[in-house]
């Protein structure tokens, strides 16, 4: 299969994946108003990292993990779980359109990180997405700006870390075992999430009988911890090799449309103009980084006036280069 090809695929996984997310945002928070965050978050990872304990077993993986995958994986895991705190605090000073924005810029910053971090450069075509998908989420939570609070620059380092964990990801995605990499990456997540539920949160509420009976906490628990944790960070570790991190993050920038979608479809809430055009907008950007810059032609150094077109020069053409550490 060439590169095309595989780069297809994942993006197309990869979209399931904020598909998934999107759509279980509302489960999330009917869960929360019973639980606390930073509990619900440690419960939901470490029943992902339990499923992913029994998915070792069922593939024939060591549980014998070398030293480099868990520094690696508790690494990627501490940027994944800053993004969560970091946003959870944020919406204890600021509201939930402006935290919800400029987490979103996480997709703008992932072109700068992977050129600074990486040496990617990032395509023409992937820059003018990046700015359609940023402006589309503007629409989207059509936040007042015209005040900045300590909220906000919570939200706004919440977006260099879950912008740090896409590229840390297709940095080391590569070199280490996915299953490996993903269980450390989830147990890292819920150790942290436990450890602020005990210092920040009424962790005891966890404890209570009625907590349990409620369909709402049960059911997303279930669906998050497995198919928005475990399986979903599997997808994203394994196809981020196929693609670039712009991509990946233009992509993940459809999440508050598939949420916005799914309001409307479950709860009834009304799409109106300024939202359709944002989904519009970051559709069409994630669209626009598909398309291929247009051919450079060169002259060939043995035929005069000659010309051949060069390789693709794009990051995911080419194989993972595994660098000496």
């Amino acid at each position: 299969m060439n590169s095309v090809a595989h780069r297809w695929i994942a993006d197309s996984v990869l979209l399931l994946v904020a598909f998934i997310w999107g759509t279980t945002f509302v489960l999330v928070q009917n869960a929360i108003e019973t639980l606390p965050p930073f509990t619900f978050l440690a419960i939901r990872f470490s029943l992902a990292g339990m499923f992913l304990l029994l998915i070792f077993r069922w593939r024939g993986v060591s549980y014998n993990i070398p030293l480099k995958h868990v520094t690696v994986g508790a690494f990627i895991g501490m940027w994944l779980f800053l993004g969560y705190a970091l946003q959870t605090f944020s919406l204890l000073y600021t509201t939930s359109g402006k935290s919800g924005f400029l987490t979103g810029l996480s997709v703008a910053m992932v072109p700068i990180w992977s050129l600074v971090l990486l040496g990617i450069k990032p395509r023409p075509t992937a820059i003018v997405g990046v700015l359609l998908a940023v402006a589309g989420l503007y629409l989207l939570a059509f936040a007042d700006f015209s005040s900045i609070n300590r909220g906000d620059i919570l939200a706004l380092l919440c977006a260099v870390a879950f912008g740090l964990q896409i590229v840390y990801t297709a940095k080391y995605a590569p070199e280490v075992e996915t299953l490996h990499l993903v269980t450390i990456q989830i147990f890292t997540v819920a150790l942290l999430s436990g450890g602020c539920s005990f210092l920040f949160e009424p962790w005891e509420r966890a404890l209570k009988e009625g907590a349990w009976s409620v369909p709402a906490v049960y059911t997303a628990l279930l669906i998050t911890a497995f198919l928005a944790t475990s399986l979903a960070y599997l997808a994203q570790t394994h196809f981020q090799k196929f693609t670039t991190p712009t991509r990946v993050a233009l992509v993940f920038a459809m999440e508050p449309v598939f949420a916005a979608l799914a309001d409307y479809w479950w709860m009834d809430v009304a799409l109106e103009t300024r939202t359709l055009t944002g989904c519009i907008l970051i559709f069409a950007g994630m669209v626009l980084a598909e398309i291929e810059w247009p051919p450079i032609w060169r002259k060939h150094p043995k035929e005069n006036r000659n010309r051949e077109l060069l390789p693709d020069p794009s990051p995911a053409s080419l194989p993972p280069i595994r660098k000496k550490r």
